[in-house]
Protein backbone atom coordinates (compact mmCIF):
# COMPACT_ATOMS: atom_id res chain seq x y z
CA UNK A 1 0.00 0.00 0.00
CA UNK A 2 1.45 2.84 -1.31
CA UNK A 3 1.15 6.34 0.85
CA UNK A 4 -1.56 8.00 -1.69
CA UNK A 5 -3.82 4.77 -1.01
CA UNK A 6 -3.51 5.00 3.15
CA UNK A 7 -6.84 5.74 4.43
CA UNK A 8 -6.92 9.15 6.01
CA UNK A 9 -8.40 8.17 9.70
CA UNK A 10 -4.95 5.95 9.81
CA UNK A 11 -2.84 8.95 10.31
CA UNK A 12 -2.02 9.62 13.45
CA UNK A 13 -2.84 12.53 15.32
CA UNK A 14 0.08 15.04 15.73
CA UNK A 15 -1.25 18.43 16.61
CA UNK A 16 1.24 19.34 19.36
CA UNK A 17 4.25 18.19 16.66
CA UNK A 18 2.65 20.67 14.21
CA UNK A 19 2.27 23.48 16.60
CA UNK A 20 5.98 22.89 17.81
CA UNK A 21 7.82 22.33 14.81
CA UNK A 22 5.43 24.24 12.18
CA UNK A 23 7.75 26.40 9.38
CA UNK A 24 6.61 29.23 11.02
CA UNK A 25 6.71 31.04 14.37
CA UNK A 26 3.99 30.57 17.11
CA UNK A 27 3.77 33.30 19.93
CA UNK A 28 0.93 33.73 22.69
CA UNK A 29 1.01 36.54 24.94
CA UNK A 30 -1.26 38.03 27.57
CA UNK A 31 -2.88 41.59 26.64
CA UNK A 32 0.28 43.45 28.28
CA UNK A 33 2.31 41.33 26.05
CA UNK A 34 3.68 39.35 28.50
CA UNK A 35 4.84 35.46 26.83
CA UNK A 36 3.07 32.68 28.22
CA UNK A 37 3.46 29.93 25.26
CA UNK A 38 6.40 29.94 22.40
CA UNK A 39 6.69 26.54 19.94
CA UNK A 40 10.01 25.61 19.21
CA UNK A 41 10.37 26.79 15.84
CA UNK A 42 10.31 30.31 16.75
CA UNK A 43 12.95 29.67 20.25
CA UNK A 44 15.17 27.66 17.09
CA UNK A 45 14.87 30.61 15.36
CA UNK A 46 15.86 33.11 18.30
CA UNK A 47 18.54 30.77 20.01
CA UNK A 48 16.42 31.23 23.68
CA UNK A 49 15.26 27.85 25.76
CA UNK A 50 11.88 28.19 26.55
CA UNK A 51 12.92 28.56 30.36
CA UNK A 52 14.35 31.79 29.14
CA UNK A 53 10.69 33.21 27.44
CA UNK A 54 7.82 32.24 29.03
CA UNK A 55 6.91 34.23 31.87
CA UNK A 56 10.11 35.96 31.62
CA UNK A 57 9.79 38.69 29.06
CA UNK A 58 7.70 40.66 27.13
CA UNK A 59 6.92 40.33 23.14
CA UNK A 60 8.36 43.33 22.43
CA UNK A 61 11.61 41.82 24.51
CA UNK A 62 12.00 40.07 21.46
CA UNK A 63 12.34 43.12 19.02
CA UNK A 64 14.87 45.59 17.42
CA UNK A 65 15.18 48.85 19.14
CA UNK A 66 13.30 50.32 15.98
CA UNK A 67 10.69 47.13 16.06
CA UNK A 68 10.05 48.51 19.76
CA UNK A 69 9.10 51.82 19.17
CA UNK A 70 6.71 50.90 16.32
CA UNK A 71 5.04 48.21 18.27
CA UNK A 72 4.49 50.52 21.20
CA UNK A 73 3.16 53.02 19.63
CA UNK A 74 1.27 51.66 16.36
CA UNK A 75 1.23 47.78 16.41
CA UNK A 76 -0.28 47.37 19.91
CA UNK A 77 -2.54 50.40 19.97
CA UNK A 78 -4.22 49.25 16.48
CA UNK A 79 -4.70 45.54 17.63
CA UNK A 80 -5.93 46.20 20.83
CA UNK A 81 -8.78 48.66 18.55
CA UNK A 82 -8.79 46.07 15.97
CA UNK A 83 -8.69 42.55 17.57
CA UNK A 84 -6.41 41.69 14.68
CA UNK A 85 -3.94 43.18 12.28
CA UNK A 86 -1.49 41.25 9.30
CA UNK A 87 1.14 41.25 7.28
CA UNK A 88 3.02 44.15 9.65
CA UNK A 89 7.22 43.69 8.71
CA UNK A 90 9.06 43.90 12.05
CA UNK A 91 13.12 42.44 12.92
CA UNK A 92 13.08 40.28 15.33
CA UNK A 93 16.63 40.84 17.73
CA UNK A 94 18.24 36.71 18.01
CA UNK A 95 20.51 35.87 20.89
CA UNK A 96 23.51 36.59 19.22
CA UNK A 97 22.40 39.94 18.59
CA UNK A 98 22.10 39.54 14.90
CA UNK A 99 18.47 40.45 13.65
CA UNK A 100 15.38 38.36 11.82
CA UNK A 101 13.33 40.20 9.75
CA UNK A 102 9.95 39.10 10.03
CA UNK A 103 6.22 39.76 9.06
CA UNK A 104 3.60 39.32 11.93
CA UNK A 105 -0.06 38.56 11.85
CA UNK A 106 -1.99 38.95 15.60
CA UNK A 107 -5.82 38.39 16.60
CA UNK A 108 -6.83 38.90 19.85
CA UNK A 109 -8.96 35.63 22.08
CA UNK A 110 -12.03 37.64 24.65
CA UNK A 111 -13.61 36.61 27.17
CA UNK A 112 -17.18 36.30 27.38
CA UNK A 113 -17.44 39.90 28.36
CA UNK A 114 -15.40 40.55 25.31
CA UNK A 115 -12.16 42.07 27.20
CA UNK A 116 -9.10 41.02 26.07
CA UNK A 117 -7.57 37.89 27.24
CA UNK A 118 -4.82 36.55 25.24
CA UNK A 119 -2.65 37.73 21.94
CA UNK A 120 -2.22 34.89 19.20
CA UNK A 121 0.79 36.05 16.71
CA UNK A 122 2.09 34.27 13.83
CA UNK A 123 5.69 35.05 12.66
CA UNK A 124 7.23 34.08 9.34
CA UNK A 125 10.75 34.49 8.27
CA UNK A 126 11.07 37.00 5.82
CA UNK A 127 14.86 36.58 5.38
CA UNK A 128 14.10 35.43 1.75
CA UNK A 129 12.06 38.38 0.97
CA UNK A 130 14.07 40.54 2.80
CA UNK A 131 17.24 39.58 0.16
CA UNK A 132 14.59 39.63 -3.00
CA UNK A 133 13.58 43.61 -1.58
CA UNK A 134 17.02 44.68 -1.42
CA UNK A 135 18.24 42.68 -5.05
CA UNK A 136 15.12 44.16 -6.03
CA UNK A 137 15.98 47.56 -4.89
CA UNK A 138 19.70 47.23 -6.03
CA UNK A 139 18.14 47.15 -9.41
CA UNK A 140 15.83 49.61 -9.29
CA UNK A 141 19.10 52.16 -8.34
CA UNK A 142 21.26 50.55 -10.98
CA UNK A 143 18.37 51.15 -13.71
CA UNK A 144 18.16 55.00 -12.36
CA UNK A 145 21.75 55.35 -12.70
CA UNK A 146 21.78 53.70 -16.06
CA UNK A 147 18.66 56.27 -17.01
CA UNK A 148 20.51 58.59 -15.80
CA UNK A 149 23.28 58.06 -18.05
CA UNK A 150 21.65 57.69 -20.95
CA UNK A 151 19.60 60.86 -20.69
CA UNK A 152 23.13 62.83 -20.02
CA UNK A 153 24.45 61.10 -23.47
CA UNK A 154 20.99 62.22 -25.05
CA UNK A 155 21.51 65.68 -23.81
CA UNK A 156 24.18 66.10 -25.30
CA UNK A 157 23.38 64.20 -28.90
CA UNK A 158 20.69 66.80 -28.88
CA UNK A 159 22.96 69.26 -28.09
CA UNK A 160 25.35 68.35 -30.95
CA UNK A 161 22.71 68.46 -33.23
CA UNK A 162 21.98 72.28 -32.50
CA UNK A 163 24.01 75.58 -33.15
CA UNK A 164 25.60 76.40 -29.42
CA UNK A 165 24.41 79.93 -29.98
CA UNK A 166 22.78 82.03 -32.93
CA UNK A 167 25.35 84.39 -34.58
CA UNK A 168 24.67 88.29 -34.53
CA UNK A 169 23.16 89.64 -37.96
CA UNK A 170 23.46 92.84 -38.58
CA UNK A 171 20.03 94.81 -39.50
CA UNK A 172 18.11 91.54 -37.92
CA UNK A 173 17.09 90.84 -34.20
CA UNK A 174 16.53 87.18 -33.94
CA UNK A 175 16.01 84.22 -30.99
CA UNK A 176 14.92 80.15 -30.65
CA UNK A 177 13.73 77.47 -28.69
CA UNK A 178 14.11 73.79 -28.39
CA UNK A 179 11.22 72.09 -25.74
CA UNK A 180 12.66 68.48 -25.20
CA UNK A 181 9.34 66.62 -24.62
CA UNK A 182 11.21 63.35 -23.16
CA UNK A 183 14.62 63.12 -22.00
CA UNK A 184 14.84 59.55 -22.67
CA UNK A 185 14.87 59.88 -26.64
CA UNK A 186 16.95 62.50 -28.83
CA UNK A 187 14.15 64.36 -30.69
CA UNK A 188 14.45 64.59 -34.70
CA UNK A 189 13.39 68.86 -34.88
CA UNK A 190 16.12 71.62 -35.96
CA UNK A 191 17.38 74.55 -36.73
CA UNK A 192 20.18 76.81 -37.92
CA UNK A 193 21.27 80.40 -38.85
CA UNK A 194 24.21 80.69 -40.63
CA UNK A 195 26.23 83.28 -43.42
CA UNK A 196 25.65 81.84 -46.83
CA UNK A 197 26.91 84.79 -49.22
CA UNK A 198 28.25 88.11 -48.78
CA UNK A 199 25.09 89.94 -47.06
CA UNK A 200 23.26 86.57 -47.21
CA UNK A 201 22.00 84.32 -44.44
CA UNK A 202 20.54 80.91 -44.95
CA UNK A 203 17.99 79.74 -42.00
CA UNK A 204 16.12 76.35 -41.60
CA UNK A 205 14.15 74.71 -39.13
CA UNK A 206 12.02 70.93 -39.66
CA UNK A 207 11.87 67.82 -37.91
CA UNK A 208 12.87 64.51 -39.31
CA UNK A 209 10.40 61.55 -38.90
CA UNK A 210 10.93 59.45 -36.07
CA UNK A 211 13.15 59.55 -32.51
CA UNK A 212 16.11 58.33 -31.24
CA UNK A 213 19.48 57.55 -32.79
CA UNK A 214 17.95 56.89 -36.42
CA UNK A 215 16.45 60.06 -35.87
CA UNK A 216 20.15 61.87 -34.94
CA UNK A 217 21.91 60.51 -37.32
CA UNK A 218 19.60 61.67 -40.10
CA UNK A 219 18.98 64.93 -38.33
CA UNK A 220 22.90 65.44 -38.70
CA UNK A 221 22.45 64.62 -42.40
CA UNK A 222 20.02 67.37 -43.01
CA UNK A 223 22.02 69.99 -41.15
CA UNK A 224 25.43 69.65 -42.76
CA UNK A 225 23.57 69.00 -46.45
CA UNK A 226 21.51 71.97 -45.93
CA UNK A 227 24.86 73.91 -45.24
CA UNK A 228 27.03 72.73 -47.92
CA UNK A 229 24.15 72.76 -50.67
CA UNK A 230 23.55 77.07 -49.52
CA UNK A 231 26.87 77.98 -50.05
CA UNK A 232 27.34 76.39 -53.52
CA UNK A 233 23.23 77.65 -54.82
CA UNK A 234 21.50 79.64 -51.84
CA UNK A 235 18.17 79.01 -54.39
CA UNK A 236 16.05 77.95 -51.49
CA UNK A 237 14.14 75.28 -54.07
CA UNK A 238 17.67 73.94 -55.08
CA UNK A 239 18.86 73.65 -51.54
CA UNK A 240 15.60 71.32 -50.63
CA UNK A 241 16.54 69.69 -53.84
CA UNK A 242 19.86 68.66 -53.15
CA UNK A 243 19.17 67.58 -49.79
CA UNK A 244 16.34 65.47 -51.60
CA UNK A 245 18.37 63.60 -53.46
CA UNK A 246 21.25 63.14 -50.54
CA UNK A 247 18.19 61.59 -48.62
CA UNK A 248 17.08 59.28 -51.05
CA UNK A 249 20.73 58.05 -51.41
CA UNK A 250 20.25 56.99 -48.03
CA UNK A 251 17.47 55.05 -48.30
CA UNK A 252 18.91 52.95 -50.67
CA UNK A 253 21.41 51.30 -48.40
CA UNK A 254 18.55 51.39 -45.34
CA UNK A 255 15.24 49.78 -46.02
CA UNK A 256 14.26 52.58 -43.43
CA UNK A 257 13.71 55.56 -45.86
CA UNK A 258 14.50 58.81 -44.03
CA UNK A 259 12.51 62.12 -44.19
CA UNK A 260 11.49 65.16 -43.03
CA UNK A 261 9.57 68.12 -43.46
CA UNK A 262 11.84 71.57 -43.53
CA UNK A 263 11.23 75.65 -44.37
CA UNK A 264 14.74 76.45 -45.87
CA UNK A 265 14.57 80.30 -46.14
CA UNK A 266 18.06 82.96 -47.33
CA UNK A 267 17.87 86.42 -45.22
CA UNK A 268 18.94 89.84 -46.79
CA UNK A 269 18.83 92.72 -44.59
CA UNK A 270 18.86 95.95 -46.40
CA UNK A 271 20.72 98.22 -43.60
CA UNK A 272 19.79 101.54 -45.87
CA UNK A 273 16.02 100.57 -45.97
CA UNK A 274 15.76 98.33 -42.44
CA UNK A 275 13.79 95.99 -44.19
CA UNK A 276 14.34 92.42 -44.48
CA UNK A 277 14.15 90.53 -47.27
CA UNK A 278 13.10 86.36 -46.53
CA UNK A 279 13.02 84.01 -49.64
CA UNK A 280 12.28 80.33 -48.53
CA UNK A 281 10.69 77.17 -50.20
CA UNK A 282 8.54 74.62 -48.07
CA UNK A 283 8.72 71.40 -47.88
CA UNK A 284 5.45 69.78 -46.72
CA UNK A 285 6.11 71.87 -43.07
CA UNK A 286 3.63 74.45 -41.49
CA UNK A 287 3.60 77.60 -42.73
CA UNK A 288 5.61 80.57 -40.78
CA UNK A 289 3.68 82.81 -39.11
CA UNK A 290 4.21 86.68 -39.79
CA UNK A 291 2.97 89.79 -37.22
CA UNK A 292 3.15 93.04 -38.63
CA UNK A 293 3.92 95.92 -36.72
CA UNK A 294 0.42 96.43 -36.34
CA UNK A 295 -0.35 93.62 -34.39
CA UNK A 296 -1.95 92.06 -37.85
CA UNK A 297 -1.03 88.42 -37.51
CA UNK A 298 -1.38 85.62 -39.87
CA UNK A 299 0.33 82.21 -41.74
CA UNK A 300 2.14 82.75 -44.81
CA UNK A 301 0.86 80.79 -47.87
CA UNK A 302 3.44 77.91 -48.53
CA UNK A 303 0.73 75.47 -50.45
CA UNK A 304 2.56 73.10 -52.98
CA UNK A 305 5.39 71.82 -50.75
CA UNK A 306 6.40 68.05 -50.30
CA UNK A 307 7.64 66.45 -48.00
CA UNK A 308 11.92 65.86 -48.49
CA UNK A 309 13.24 62.16 -48.80
CA UNK A 310 9.62 60.62 -49.96
CA UNK A 311 9.59 61.32 -53.98
CA UNK A 312 12.54 61.58 -56.32
CA UNK A 313 11.24 65.02 -57.88
CA UNK A 314 9.24 66.84 -54.98
CA UNK A 315 7.06 69.81 -55.93
CA UNK A 316 8.82 72.72 -54.35
CA UNK A 317 6.97 76.27 -54.30
CA UNK A 318 9.09 79.29 -53.45
CA UNK A 319 7.91 82.35 -51.62
CA UNK A 320 9.11 85.99 -50.81
CA UNK A 321 8.24 88.10 -48.50
CA UNK A 322 9.88 91.36 -47.20
CA UNK A 323 9.75 92.36 -43.27
CA UNK A 324 9.57 95.77 -42.58
CA UNK A 325 10.75 97.37 -39.90
CA UNK A 326 8.84 96.01 -36.52
CA UNK A 327 7.62 92.95 -38.66
CA UNK A 328 8.53 89.35 -37.00
CA UNK A 329 8.16 86.34 -39.03
CA UNK A 330 8.22 82.90 -36.55
CA UNK A 331 9.22 78.91 -37.52
CA UNK A 332 8.00 76.41 -35.52
CA UNK A 333 7.68 72.36 -35.85
CA UNK A 334 4.16 70.65 -35.43
CA UNK A 335 4.86 69.62 -31.82
CA UNK A 336 2.96 72.58 -30.31
CA UNK A 337 0.33 72.17 -32.60
CA UNK A 338 -0.42 68.44 -32.15
CA UNK A 339 -0.20 68.87 -28.61
CA UNK A 340 -3.12 67.28 -26.90
CA UNK A 341 -5.22 70.25 -24.74
CA UNK A 342 -7.04 69.21 -21.21
CA UNK A 343 -5.93 65.68 -21.17
CA UNK A 344 -8.08 64.30 -24.15
CA UNK A 345 -6.10 62.79 -26.63
CA UNK A 346 -8.64 63.85 -29.69
CA UNK A 347 -8.44 66.99 -29.23
CA UNK A 348 -5.27 69.17 -30.48
CA UNK A 349 -4.33 72.68 -29.64
CA UNK A 350 -4.13 73.58 -33.56
CA UNK A 351 -3.13 76.30 -35.76
CA UNK A 352 -6.24 78.12 -35.20
CA UNK A 353 -5.27 78.17 -31.46
CA UNK A 354 -1.73 79.12 -31.80
CA UNK A 355 -2.36 81.85 -34.49
CA UNK A 356 -5.38 83.50 -32.26
CA UNK A 357 -2.88 83.28 -29.10
CA UNK A 358 0.10 84.93 -30.98
CA UNK A 359 -2.53 87.77 -32.08
CA UNK A 360 -3.52 88.40 -28.45
CA UNK A 361 0.12 88.13 -27.33
CA UNK A 362 1.13 90.71 -30.30
CA UNK A 363 4.57 89.94 -29.76
CA UNK A 364 7.12 93.17 -30.50
CA UNK A 365 10.65 91.40 -30.54
CA UNK A 366 11.37 87.75 -31.32
CA UNK A 367 12.14 86.69 -27.72
CA UNK A 368 8.32 87.56 -26.95
CA UNK A 369 7.32 85.44 -29.84
CA UNK A 370 9.17 82.88 -28.73
CA UNK A 371 8.29 83.31 -25.21
CA UNK A 372 4.62 83.50 -25.76
CA UNK A 373 4.87 79.93 -27.67
CA UNK A 374 7.07 78.67 -24.26
CA UNK A 375 3.74 79.97 -22.20
CA UNK A 376 1.86 77.81 -24.67
CA UNK A 377 3.85 74.62 -24.23
CA UNK A 378 4.34 75.78 -20.32
CA UNK A 379 0.07 75.43 -20.06
CA UNK A 380 -0.19 72.06 -21.94
CA UNK A 381 2.70 70.36 -19.38
CA UNK A 382 2.28 66.42 -20.41
CA UNK A 383 0.38 66.85 -23.37
CA UNK A 384 3.20 68.46 -25.35
CA UNK A 385 4.18 64.48 -26.63
CA UNK A 386 6.87 66.11 -29.12
CA UNK A 387 9.73 68.15 -29.63
CA UNK A 388 8.83 71.61 -30.50
CA UNK A 389 11.79 73.71 -32.05
CA UNK A 390 10.94 77.74 -32.71
CA UNK A 391 13.00 80.13 -34.52
CA UNK A 392 12.13 84.10 -35.03
CA UNK A 393 13.61 86.65 -36.32
CA UNK A 394 12.65 90.60 -37.09
CA UNK A 395 13.12 93.52 -38.76
CA UNK A 396 14.27 96.22 -36.02
CA UNK A 397 12.08 99.02 -35.78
Amino acid sequence: MTTTDRPLDSWPEHGDTLYENAPCGFLTTLPDGRIVDVNRTLLHWLGYTREEVVGERYFSDLLTVGGRLYHETHYAPILLLKREINGIALELARSDRTRLPVLIASTVESDPEGRPLLVRTMLFDARERRSYETELLRARREAERERERLRRINATLQATLLPPALPRVPGLEVDAYYHIASTDEVGGDFYDLFPARAGTWGLFLGDVCGKGARAAAVTSLVRYTLRAAAIYDPDPAAVLTTLNTALLDESNSDARAPFCTLVFGTVTPDLASGNVEVRFASGGHPPPILVRSDGSTGYLPTVGGQLIGMLRAPRLAEHTVVLAPGDTLLLYTDGVTEAVVSGDEHERFGEERLLEHLRTASPTSPGEAVGAVRAVLDALGSGVQDDVALLALRAPG
